[in-house]
């Protein structure tokens, strides 16, 4: 999924995460040059500007559009920053704007200075009211912005080592920001509509805990959603955590090691200093820890129930205003939890997912008018799944005509390895019976009447009702037009690809044969096996 321009308030991601404001002569090549410094080493981007504006001159709009731009803006206030109208214009913008955090930095001067106008600011803003005493309403603008600003709880110098202050504003704007690696999702086409469905299941303005779930087929896109809604929505908490491939992960280092990961990030703590011996530990520690704060938690890709339960077990482990966000394949596994909503995820329509694969491959170009209809054809065999688009775009990206087609032709007869290989991650956590009935309407039944499958495969011993609803819970298959049975034709491909591995070289060696000209050769050469199925 890739993003759109669009009016709502999802539509572009803020450019900077920090604005600086400082006064040049006493700070440019010291302190605010080493705090830059560090911001950029932290991996936060920074607008640093370098310039004085000149007396009368007005701000400058790339300025203002800097200062809208930013997540944040860290007013670094120093004996001489009240004497430079360019700061004080500065200033009045930044405090205009809401929708950014104001983080005051008193460097060498008392906070109360700035507060109330007293000292070097007195003196600079006696210049001011003789300078502008036909407009005494803009120095009163002045005045006003610095008293609301340094009301800001901040950070005061005062006797201490500024390596050591630099550290500590870096640890706690880098906190309130929730800057993580979950920062790259620019571009996201047909975002603006799910997340607005999305944030009206998650009801930030609401006080009481609410677990979310958001529930697809593999491919379609939820941890991309659940990371868009964490970027947009995790800063507004005292405390955040985004626990990412728990079905992996717990695998590969169990769960006692995913408890201490969200407490490590939603406490601050390094995890080493995060002492939880066993799973009963982590759940104590996430209880009485966590009961008190507000936070905002992504736990995604979960396949088991356990893994909700010693992560995010009730409502009640978390303080009030919580969100829990929770991804997975099996919307019973979500529903058994007890979650508030589910949010299902759709897969892109035809305008979006050829807007999506272009932006995939051709970049900033667009494609000829032979590429285009092959584009649309490459579309199509993806079926609106995001993940199928990414992988296509990314290997046909730069190549020759001659190329996508010997892709297309290839695609249709085998697939893409890459993206069968994923899907079929659910098809490997079904029963084996569940396994049949899934293969059986892969090659078989797709598009037919649910109850006339059913006793077909009921004939068969497959317990299909119980089997059925499975692979709809698991988002392997669904019903639609008066209860017939369908799936995505990459799912439809995974399977028979299953199938056809089963035995490569010899047909009558499959457990299935659907198509006639193989049914036909096994009946001629008289190969086939007691166990076939066409």
């Amino acid at each position: 999924m890739q993003i759109a321009s669009s009016s709502t308030s999802f539509s572009c991601r803020r450019k900077y995460d920090v604005f600086l404001s400082f006064r040049g002569e006493d700070t440019r090549k010291s302190f605010i040059d080493h705090l830059y410094t560090a911001f950029n080493q932290k991996g936060l981007r920074v607008f640093r500007d370098d310039k004085e504006l000149e007396r009368g001159k007005p701000i400058s709009p790339e300025l203002l559009h800097a200062i809208e731009e930013s997540r944040s803006a860290v007013v670094v206030f120093s004996k001489n920053y009240a004497s430079s109208t360019w700061c004080l214009e500065e200033l009045v913008q930044i405090f205009h704007c809401k929708n950014v955090k104001v983080f005051p930095v008193f460097y060498n001067v008392d906070p109360s200075v700035v507060r109330k106008q007293t000292g070097e600011f007195q003196e600079a803003f006696v210049k001011h009211e003789e300078t502008f005493r036909e407009d005494i309403g803009k120095v009163q603008t002045w005045r006003n912005a610095l008293t609301e600003v340094a009301n800001h709880s901040g950070f005061d110098l005062k006797d201490g080592y500024e390596s050591q202050f630099i550290q500590d504003i870096l640890k706690e704007i880098s906190s309130k920001l929730c800057f993580s690696k979950y920062t790259s999702v620019e571009g996201l086409v047909g975002i603006d509509t799910r997340l607005e469905k999305l944030r009206k299941l998650i009801s930030p303005e609401s006080h009481d805990v609410r677990m979310i779930g958001i529930w697809g087929m593999g491919g379609i896109g939820k941890t991309t959603i659940a990371t868009i809604a964490y970027e947009w929505f995790s800063d507004e908490y005292d405390g955040s955590s985004f626990l990412t491939n728990v079905r992996e992960n717990s695998k590969k280092d169990g769960l006692v090691s995913l408890q201490k990961m969200l407490l490590s990030e939603i406490l601050d703590m390094e995890i080493n200093g995060i002492n939880v011996h066993n799973d009963v530990d982590g759940i104590r520690m996430i209880k009485s820890r966590l009961g008190c704060k507000k936070v905002f938690i992504v736990i995604d890709d979960v396949n088991n129930p356990e893994q909700l339960e010693k992560l995010a077990g009730k409502h009640d482990w978390f303080g009030k205003g919580s969100r829990i966000i929770i991804t997975s394949r099996t919307k019973k596994l979500l529903t058994s939890h007890e979650v508030d909503e589910v949010y299902e995820a759709k897969k892109l329509n035809d305008v979006e997912a050829l807007q999506f694969f272009i932006s995939k491959a051709f970049k900033k170009d667009q494609p000829s008018k032979s590429l285009r209809e092959l584009s649309e054809c490459v579309v199509k065999y993806a079926g609106g799944l995001p993940l199928a688009l990414k992988v296509l775009g990314h290997s046909l990206c730069g190549e020759e005509v001659d190329i996508w087609k010997d892709t297309l032709a290839k695609l249709k007869e085998y697939g893409d390895e890459n993206i069968l290989d994923i899907l079929q991650i659910s098809f490997d956590g079904l029963k084996d019976s569940e396994k049949k009935i899934f293969l059986d309407i892969a090659c078989f039944f797709k598009g037919m009447d649910r109850d006339y499958v059913t006793r077909i495969l009921d004939s068969c011993g497959f317990y299909p009702i119980s089997g059925i609803k499975t692979l709809i819970d698991k988002s392997l298959i669904n019903i639609f037009d008066r209860n017939r049975l369908w799936m995505h034709d990459l799912l439809q491909q995974m399977g028979q690809q299953i199938v056809y591995k089963e035995c490569p070289e010899e047909l009558g060696k499959r457990s299935r044969l659907w198509k006639e000209a193989d049914i036909r050769h096994v009946l001629t050469e008289g190969t086939v096996s007691n166990s076939i199925l066409f």
